[in-house]
């Protein structure tokens, strides 16, 4: 009996604009300054946090931070950058559109289109300059042995005419400062995805070898922290495996702090939940505050605006 194999769609055709027409929603110019007058969150559990990162940072300890691509797309970069700068943060990771807004404001000093529109003609994602730079450097980098941020960091080292913006960009200040920061890709869920260059094979391998870095920082976590901050699905269960792995070979993670920040009232979050009820399904509540603290740790969940959180905790751990 014949088989027949399912048919691929042919990217050849598809059409792409260029960037500098478009129209952002973020920008370089409405980026949050440090000097900022700052709205502060309310609240003894922040204050915690920052405590536990403190002594974390101060014990030689690492304080890893996960973050959805809102926290890019709020305009918060600058205040990442700045713990960076300070050694307060020892790891960042993200997803694939965490990348790509931090790199669309590193060279074209802006980002977030505006998508009800652009998706009724097809034109949503179809960037040129974002789709071919992007590939480009995550398969150069795969093929030198990279994973994912590092080789988009190298290639705005590289081509720093593109990238005016680079001042405010996290990942290549996180590279420059010696401090990984990694991609944990989901294929099909990026606008690079789109483009006829992608390399399928290339991302998965360079978004791979970022998997395993961010696995080789979770071993020294025991007197650490990890924050997940707006990353429901990807920061939650990516951690939940990176841990597991750590723990099977035997490094010692137990009196870890973990905490959430995202904007969904759970009420008594360390308490058991109901499969009948939704809150059951919220990774985060048992993938980052319940579970990995079992055996002595504590999880916190910080529920507000990043837009108020973020700042609020840069100015506990900058005071």
């Amino acid at each position: 009996m014949e088989i027949l194999r399912p048919r691929q769609f042919d990217m050849a055709g598809t059409k792409t604009y260029d960037a500098r027409e478009r129209t952002n929603l973020v920008r370089i110019d409405n980026l949050a300054k440090l000097s900022d007058p700052i709205d502060l969150f309310p609240g003894e559990e922040l204050r915690e946090v920052a405590q536990k990162i403190r002594e974390a940072r101060e014990n030689g300890r690492p304080v890893i931070l996960f973050y959805g691509a809102h926290v890019i797309k709020c305009g918060l970069s600058r205040y990442l950058i700045d713990l960076i700068q300070r050694g307060m943060i020892t790891h960042l990771a993200s997803n694939g559109a965490g990348s790509i807004h931090d790199f669309e404001l590193c060279y074209l000093g802006g980002t977030s289109e505006y998508v009800p529109t652009a998706i009724e003609d097809g034109s949503f994602g179809m960037w040129e300059q974002t789709g071919a730079w992007m590939n480009e450097a995550i398969k150069e980098g795969a093929a030198d042995g990279c994973g994912y941020g590092e080789s988009l960091a190298r290639y705005v080292d590289r081509h720093p005419d593109r990238f005016p913006y680079r001042d405010d960009c996290v990942f290549y200040q996180a590279y420059t400062h010696g401090v990984p920061e990694t991609y944990h890709v989901t294929i099909g869920t990026d606008i690079i995805h789109e483009h006829p260059s992608a390399d399928f094979g290339a991302i998965g391998t360079a978004s791979g070898r970022d998997f395993l870095m961010f696995v080789e920082s979770l071993k020294e976590l025991e007197g650490g922290v990890f924050l997940n901050v707006g990353s429901a699905v990807t920061g939650a269960e990516v951690f939940l495996k990176a841990l597991s792995m750590v723990r099977n070979h035997g490094y010692l993670t137990q009196k870890i702090t973990t905490a959430n920040f995202d904007i969904i009232p759970l009420g008594d979050y360390k308490s058991d939940v109901s499969k009948d009820h939704f809150h059951y399904y919220y990774r985060p509540r048992k993938n980052i505050m319940n579970r990995p603290v079992s055996m002595g740790g504590t999880g916190y969940y910080i529920c507000g605006n990043h837009m108020q959180t973020i700042p609020t905790l840069w100015k506990l751990l900058t005071e």
